[in-house]
């Protein structure tokens, strides 16, 4: 088991910045930070903060059972279903509290206008946290566990397409 910070306090914990201006359907714009993970339990805690003016993180799945509380701010998921139809929209305020199962449906998720920052947990047995999509919800890429932890301790953004030079890191 490894902590990497001894607070989940949005001003004192590393931040990693994620922009992509090649997408034009919606405003990427999120930072996220590690807080701990256990690579034999297959669980990663992390802090996810969506820009202000509705920022969103890429189009993903969690693979991983997944627990969310909302600690400032917003969030906006929006499921994508099988048959390319929009699903509803969940709006969750400060101090909500959500618990998705295993492989969920693929979603957007965004902040609200002032933002919003949540903590998410998740259990991955296999180490499969997100799968990842193109603009078209296909071409799918994983990122485990040892992934994100490799990305993080080197310096690197996590998630990225495997050819994806597009993806900046601030």
């Amino acid at each position: 088991m490894h902590k990497i910070s001894d607070s989940f306090d949005p001003a004192t914990v590393e931040w990693r910045r994620v922009t992509d201006p090649d997408c034009t359907d919606f405003k990427v714009d999120f930072e996220y930070s590690l807080l701990g993970y256990d690579l034999k339990a297959g669980r990663l805690d992390m802090l996810l903060r969506y820009a202000e003016g509705g920022g969103h993180c890429r189009r993903h799945r969690h693979v991983a059972s997944t627990l969310t509380m909302v600690l400032n701010g917003e969030q906006f998921v929006t499921d994508h279903l099988p048959d390319g139809s929009l699903g509803k929209t969940v709006h969750r305020k400060k101090g909500d509290y959500a618990l998705a199962p295993a492989d969920a449906h693929p979603h957007t998720e965004r902040g609200g206008e002032a933002g919003g920052t949540v903590l998410l947990s998740m259990t991955a047995p296999d180490g499969i946290l997100f799968e990842y999509f193109d603009e078209n919800m296909e071409n799918g890429w994983t990122l485990s566990i040892e992934q994100y932890v490799d990305s993080w301790n080197r310096g690197a953004v996590h998630g990225g397409a495997p050819s994806d030079g597009q993806v900046a890191a601030e």
